[in-house]
């Protein structure tokens, strides 16, 4: 069976939704027969690889929330984080363009380490002090770290033709998936799950699409998802 995932770095329900998938797969008793392959999807296409902004500045401009908003969000999606056990940085992080990790990613898939370089770049957006915007050598070094030789990612990054075909790509396929934030799930491509649900819901999809044939329908998980969309992410207000 095959799960895949479109998300963004930038987008927090997806750091969450993750840890809540993979808890999902870790109980299923298939799991051994589960391919998790990553989508692509940006909340912001089109940003300048320069413009570079503070997530609390990005927030209030983009969204017209008052500073104070923002604030209470991030905490609110910080406590979540956290109840996932994931570390989380409510303050001083900041926003921009992630086409060049997106086309990174297509290049470690190909070498067989994809999941290991989204948890890299997950990670040192929303947990690390350092700026994953700000530098390509970051990115070098996130992306040695996932075991991806350093010179051919530098090439990667110099080129920005390279896997930009296999990004847009994506964002086509989610487009006419109905796809219109992010994480997005598809089991099998027989089911589709919505926002960063909580495990349970996860694993209710995963023992549904195992073994049936049946075209695409969104699983209801009972609430609202958790998202991130082009109208900005959802926050818990309790």
């Amino acid at each position: 069976m095959r799960v895949e995932i479109w998300s963004d770095i930038a987008c927090p329900w997806c750091y969450v939704g993750k840890a809540r998938f993979d808890k999902a797969l870790r109980d299923f008793p298939h799991r051994d027969e589960v391919e998790v392959v990553h989508r692509s999807f940006e909340l912001d296409p089109g940003r300048a690889k320069d413009d570079i902004q503070p997530v609390i500045t990005m927030l209030t401009r983009k969204y017209g929330m008052s500073a104070a908003q923002a604030e209470a969000g991030e905490d609110n999606l910080g406590a979540q984080a956290a109840a996932e056990g994931l570390d989380y940085r409510t303050r001083g992080r900041d926003h921009g363009s992630t086409f060049d990790m997106h086309r990174l990613l297509h290049f470690a898939k190909a070498q067989g380490r994809q999941e290991r370089l989204l948890d890299l770049l997950y990670r040192a957006n929303f947990a690390e002090e350092r700026s994953v915007f700000d530098d390509d050598e970051r990115l070098v070094e996130l992306a040695s770290a996932a075991g991806l030789d350093t010179e051919a990612v530098r090439a990667v990054l110099a080129d920005p033709g390279a896997y930009a075909d296999e990004v847009r790509a994506d964002e086509r396929e989610a487009a006419q998936l109905g796809a219109n934030g992010v994480p997005f799930f598809v089991l099998d491509r027989k089911y589709g799950v919505s926002g960063a649900q909580p495990a349970e819901v996860f694993a209710r999809a995963l023992t549904q699409a195992y073994g049936e044939p049946a075209p695409l329908r969104i699983v209801d998980g009972g609430d609202e998802a958790d998202a991130c969309g082009p109208d900005g992410c959802a926050v818990p207000q309790h």
